[in-house]
């Protein structure tokens, strides 16, 4: 089946459950639903009225409701409202019986009087769960893992274990890698079901794991986790305290979500935007997360307003050097930008090393000074065929290849060394590093102009 033929397929089981829903007609519209995955469930839900909402509630169990808000992808703000119209006690449950880390994803992003409400009323293991998910920072492993795991002790047998797995099964995650730890719950292998399948009954766990474990610590950032993840194609990482002992896993579900999520600040800094930016914000909601970022652009923007009324004499002898003023800063906002593109996709992805940071550096001044000789023939070829005027062509090419070279090392340089100091290099965004360009490229290109501006009268 095509796409194309999913999304109409799609589409007419939706109206069909939607009518079930209108209709009251509670065994219709389970017949039909619960054959649905998870997310088409959810995408489902995000199309209904509140009216229709209320009307699943009535007919779908709090657990079967949580199967698919595990799925929801709703803008932070948007939870807060949704759990308005939800009977505390149905929301509560619904929370309890969803996957700890995504139930914790959701909480932090309501009301506290409401996440101390759903935490009352829902089970105390559940509860106590999440709140011990709850006092790990957002954005590292322990904000991101689950504790719905299954451990196997290294005393066990072969035997025990698969019983043992039987039994926690339905509450875990995952159970494609099984995690060994000691009698103190210090992480110690690792062992595939695949291999547990395939070992003799009578086997202890300790002889038949893998002693060779890589895990993360609570307190790694998401990102470096997210790298570990993609470099051993890890279905999981398992997640220690400083102790080593076994506090959960990262699955590569939430890696993906920390890649996109983490994509999207990235944009959203590069072009000198809020990161929590939402296509749902008013017009007066957007403005108010932009203008930080634009005031500090307008500020050194005026340092340029300067620079030109600085140079006003020189300007005001030969006029048409203000003609390729646009030409000299927008090149070299240009390739500045295309220099912290390369710098960031390399931090980010753990492609720049320490031991690399230096070649980076020499390519991209080589590659600015490159481009900047040839855009330079080519503008003083322009010149000289428009203007016949050399020592113009000599002037602007000459800043050309000084303002790109220049542009492309800043490009470079700048998130390299906010890296180092622990400053998200995203920071370092498009617009701050075009106008710094920009007011670079203008000093270059004036003195130049000073320097050669006995030939120009």
């Amino acid at each position: 089946m095509s796409r194309d033929e999913r999304d109409i397929d799609f589409e007419a089981v939706t109206n069909e459950a939607i009518d079930f829903l209108n209709k009251e007609d509670m065994d219709g519209f389970r017949a039909i639903f619960l054959e649905l995955h998870n997310y088409e469930q959810s995408e489902i839900y995000q199309t209904l009225s509140d009216q229709e909402k209320n009307t699943l509630y009535k007919f779908l169990s709090p657990e079967e409701t949580a199967d698919f808000f595990d799925h929801l992808e709703l803008e932070p703000d948007e939870y807060e409202d949704l759990f308005d119209n939800i009977d505390a006690r149905y929301a509560a449950h619904i929370i309890g019986a969803m996957q700890y880390d995504n139930a914790v994803d959701i909480l932090n992003e309501i009301s506290r009087e409401k996440m101390t409400t759903f935490l009352s009323l829902m089970n105390k293991d559940d509860a106590s769960e999440i709140r011990s998910l709850m006092n790990y920072e957002e954005d590292t492993a322990g904000g991101i893992m689950t504790t719905e795991i299954i451990s196997l002790n290294i005393l066990m047998t072969v035997r025990e274990a698969m019983r043992h797995i039987k039994e926690m099964a339905p509450d875990s995650e995952m159970i494609y890698y099984l995690f060994v730890t000691d009698p103190e719950n210090h992480l110690v292998g690792i062992i595939s079901l695949r291999e547990l399948i395939v070992a003799d009954d009578d086997d202890y766990i300790g002889d038949a794991m893998t002693e060779r474990v890589v895990s993360v610590r609570v307190s790694d950032d998401q990102e470096e986790v997210a790298q570990i993840v993609r470099d051993y194609d890890f279905l999981a990482v398992p997640v220690v305290d400083y102790q080593d002992h076994l506090v959960g896993i990262v699955t590569a579900d939430d890696i993906m979500d920390v890649i996109h999520e983490e994509a999207g600040e990235d944009y959203s800094r590069l072009a000198g935007m809020s990161d929590n930016e939402s296509t749902s914000d008013s017009a007066l909601e957007t403005a108010k997360k932009r203008l930080p970022w634009l005031i500090g652009l307008t500020f050194m923007g005026m340092i340029t307003a300067w620079m030109l009324s600085f140079f006003e004499d020189t300007l005001a002898k030969v006029v048409l050097l203000s003609a390729f003023i646009p030409v000299i800063s927008g090149m070299a906002g240009n390739t500045g930008t295309q220099s912290l593109a390369v710098a960031i996709r390399g931090i980010s992805t753990g492609e720049i090393k320490e031991s690399s940071k230096l070649k980076l550096a020499g390519r991209e001044l080589g590659s600015g000074f490159l481009t900047g000789v040839v855009c330079g023939i080519v503008i003083f070829l322009i010149i000289i065929v428009m203007y016949q005027e050399p020592t113009l062509g000599i002037i602007v090419s000459g800043s050309l290849i000084a303002s790109m070279s220049v542009a492309t090392i800043i490009g470079t340089i700048v998130p390299l060394m906010m890296n180092k100091v622990g400053i998200d290099p995203a920071i370092a965004s498009g617009p701050f590093i075009t106008t710094a360009n920009d007011i670079i490229s203008l000093l270059i290109y004036f003195a130049l102009a000073n320097v050669f501006m006995a030939s120009l009268l």
